[in-house]
């Protein structure tokens, strides 16, 4: 886009003033970062005022790779310049057929061997959508389980099994969904928390589908994230994963396990159900698959291959160029060993966390899986809960927030009060962007905890 004015300050402020004048009122992170990006290279973007940042957000998980790697580019433009048609609807072309043998390569191993793939349209709560009308469908069951703290999407059926109230409180019920208590050791629903929180979950969820009163009817399926991250970057624990897995075999309810943020090597494997080593009957996949363009997909054991033709369809399940640079991202993945590296990189990053912790009590938890990293910001003041939790602190979540973008830091927040700042850098980030990443937050927080700057001085 050519800047309005030849002063690029002013030209950025005008892009943001139309664009606060012409989009709607539900746009979120242009509320919270004020930046018109016009170049972005791995982990780095560049505003129109010429500041830079290192992007841990990227793309919600999207850019697996960083915004602009070569492999994705160089997919793109071979794409581009061999003439393929760029929309075909879901006829079968070479870049699909590409596309779908590298994501059934990397599938857990025990999944692929006997899955059939659906292709949806460009966002990963159509997948969702997919996936619970393809159970429903298969069954012949409507009810669906799900869990506290879950994000799945914003259409009917993915928001009706999403826990955030908030979304959810001005629109019509989505269905009948039971909710189930997803075991979060920091806030335990139970008020226990450790490995005795996630049995508790474990034995409710068991004994409520068991007790002819819970008032559950048989279920169409338990659908479930290995990490919530919308919810707050909260990991399962692989031993209650393997639970879900017994009581829904046992039950013949079907499993749907939601990648579409864990997916693609972001939680230290390829796929964060493989961390447990459960084989699911349906896995929900986008971001990261499409290489940075949109793509979604539901992939599923061919035993519920159960839908008439055009059962679920979509105009643009056909994109070429993204299936192009999803297949390139995956090989990429595989060959550099990226999810191993992640594993690493994550595991440095959080020990360091837990040192900042130790002498910055506002931060009340560090978790996560890999380069899925959350930090809980609370109020040290305040009384603590029975778990040794204090109240969450949104508002020095937010200051933190600010006082990274200042530094040239974008990060996020999530969780029940939007109070855990969300890592989520590339896969390729450095060890020395690592480094950058958590100098810049250390040193916000203590700003927006203290009051001073790094230098000393009072704000």
């Amino acid at each position: 886009m050519t800047l309005a004015t030849g002063n690029a300050l002013d030209g950025k402020d005008a892009v943001l003033r139309r664009q606060h004048s012409r989009e709607s009122s539900a746009r979120t992170y242009a509320r919270t970062f004020p930046i018109v990006p016009v170049r972005a290279e791995g982990m780095t973007v560049e505003g129109a005022d010429g500041r830079r940042y290192l992007d841990c957000l990227s793309g919600a998980g999207t850019l697996a790779l960083g915004h602009n790697h070569p492999v994705v580019l160089e997919a793109i433009r071979r794409t581009l310049d061999s003439g393929a048609p760029l929309h075909m609807l879901d006829l079968a072309t070479a870049d699909k057929d590409d596309f779908t043998s590298v994501l059934f390569e990397n599938l857990p191993k025990g999944f692929g061997d006997r899955a059939r793939v659906h292709f949806c349209g460009p966002a990963g709560t159509d997948a969702v959508e997919a996936a619970l009308k393809l159970m429903q469908t298969a069954t012949g069951r409507r009810g669906l389980l799900a869990f506290t703290g879950a994000y799945h999407g914003m259409t009917a059926g993915a928001l009706a099994v999403t826990g955030n109230v908030a979304v959810k409180e001005p629109l019509p019920s989505g269905g009948e969904v039971t909710r189930l208590p997803y075991p979060y050791d920091y806030r335990c629903p139970f008020g226990v928390g450790g490995e005795r929180g996630a049995e508790l979950s474990a034995a409710y969820v068991e004994r409520l589908l068991d007790d002819p009163a819970g008032g559950v009817l048989p279920p169409a399926a338990m659908i479930l994230e290995t990490v919530q991250g919308e919810g707050g970057v909260v990991p399962a624990p692989d031993a209650w994963m393997r639970e879900m897995r017994r009581i829904t075999a046992e039950r013949g309810i079907p499993m749907i396990v939601d990648e579409v943020q864990t997916g693609a090597g972001r939680t230290g494997a390829m796929w964060a159900v493989e961390h447990s080593g459960i084989v699911p009957d349906a896995m929900v996949l986008s971001k990261a698959i499409g290489g940075s363009l949109p793509l979604a997909v539901v992939v599923y054991r061919e035993d519920y291959d159960a839908w008439r033709p055009g059962a679920h369809t979509g105009t643009f399940r056909g994109n070429t160029l993204a299936m192009a640079a999803g297949a390139a991202t995956l090989r990429h993945i595989a060959a550099e060993g990226l999810a191993e590296r992640a594993a690493v990189v994550g595991a440095r990053m959080t020990a360091r966390l837990e040192g900042l912790r130790a002498s910055l009590p506002v931060i009340g938890d560090v978790r996560g899986r890999g380069l899925m990293l959350g930090v809980e910001l609370v109020d040290p003041g305040a009384e603590p809960d029975s778990c040794g939790a204090r109240p969450a602190d949104p508002h020095l979540a937010a200051r933190v927030r600010a006082a990274c973008l200042s530094r040239g830091l974008i990060v996020e927040l999530g969780g029940r009060h939007d109070a855990v700042l969300r890592l989520l850098p590339p896969l390729t980030i450095t060890d020395e962007q690592a480094e950058a990443v958590l100098d810049r937050l250390a040193d916000a927080i203590e700003e927006a905890a203290t009051g001073t700057d790094v230098a000393g001085g009072r704000l």
